[in-house]
């Protein structure tokens, strides 16, 4: 098995060396990543709130969701900081390589989570609040590790994945209604050809560590790839969702179907030709999908 790397001085250890701290901090909350699952919270509350919503309230809303969000992404790494170890992809990050400490990753992990739910209760309430806690510690302490075990993971990950939606549907409501169930579950559907995508791409990749993330055993195979299809095609009903419940009016339900039908179309091209090229097309498929239906959704809302 791969060893992890050493502290032997090569370039590309100086260059690991040299990162600014700001770097390393964004790597071990993986910022990007906790910027757009904030960015799908706040799509939650501005559409719980309608046209009624307050600035500083999403502002509150922001920092307490990124710092729950970052606070989840810091202890999946420590956990993995071994077989992170092991993948190009992922072996650059700051506690692989040595350029933090497990001690210091621990703490900025448990004060962001600390500080991010507590802001959750006493900007907003007790049920936003605690679906923060769901989603921080399902992550971190039930997804992360079952990725070692089984594919099963994927499902499992879903959840806290789709649950800042509802975070900020309850931060403006106080309570869960049928908006947030609409957004919870297409944010849900949306994970398995997103996350299926990734695995695809980074299949060699992921064996490094053990892990084994595609649908079917058979690997990039058409049984994988029909799972995708399966589940993309679940998002052109489950668009309609938010209409059928009363959340939004036509137009919102039109875009989220038609997105959802172009998005099927990528998952299909996927099937037809099983290569990384059209799951490299997939994923960025879901990076326009999400953020598109989301919009719709709260402008045909608020409008």
């Amino acid at each position: 098995m791969p060893h992890a790397p050493t502290s032997v001085t090569t370039p590309a250890t100086t260059h690991i060396a040299a990162n600014p701290l700001w770097r390393d901090l964004a790597a071990l909350v993986k910022l990007r990543l906790s910027t757009i699952v904030v960015f799908s919270a706040a799509i939650g509350y501005l559409a719980g709130a309608g046209s009624a919503f307050a600035w500083d309230s999403l502002v509150w809303l922001l920092v307490g969701g990124l710092a729950v969000t970052a606070a989840a992404n810091a202890i999946n790494e420590i956990i993995e900081r071994d077989t992170d170890a092991l993948m190009d992809r992922t072996a650059n990050r700051p506690l692989p390589t040595g350029r933090m400490s497990v001690g210091v990753a621990s703490l900025i992990a448990g004060s962001l989570g600390v500080g991010g739910v507590a802001l959750l209760w006493w900007a907003f309430n007790p049920t936003a609040a605690l679906l923060g806690a769901l989603s921080l510690l399902s992550y971190a302490f039930i997804y992360t590790p079952m990725k070692r075990m089984s594919s099963f993971a994927v499902f499992v990950g879903a959840i806290p994945g789709a649950i800042p939606p509802a975070i900020g549907w309850a931060a403006a409501t106080g309570s869960l209604g049928a908006g947030a169930l609409a957004l919870f579950t297409i944010q849900f559907f949306w994970q398995f050809p997103h996350f299926w995508a990734i695995a695809w791409m980074a299949k060699e990749d992921y064996a490094k560590a053990g892990f084994d993330l595609l649908p079917d055993p058979s690997g990039r195979s058409r049984k994988s790839a029909m799972h995708v299809v399966i589940y993309t095609a679940l998002l052109i009903p489950l668009g309609m969702l938010p209409f059928w419940l009363g959340v939004v009016g036509f137009w919102g339900c039109l875009v989220a179907v038609m997105a959802g039908v172009l998005f099927t179309y990528q998952a299909i091209q996927l099937f037809r030709t099983c290569d990384v090229k059209e799951a490299r097309a997939l994923l960025f498929g879901s990076f326009a999908y999400l953020p598109v239906v989301l919009v719709a959704l709260v402008l045909d809302r608020i409008g």
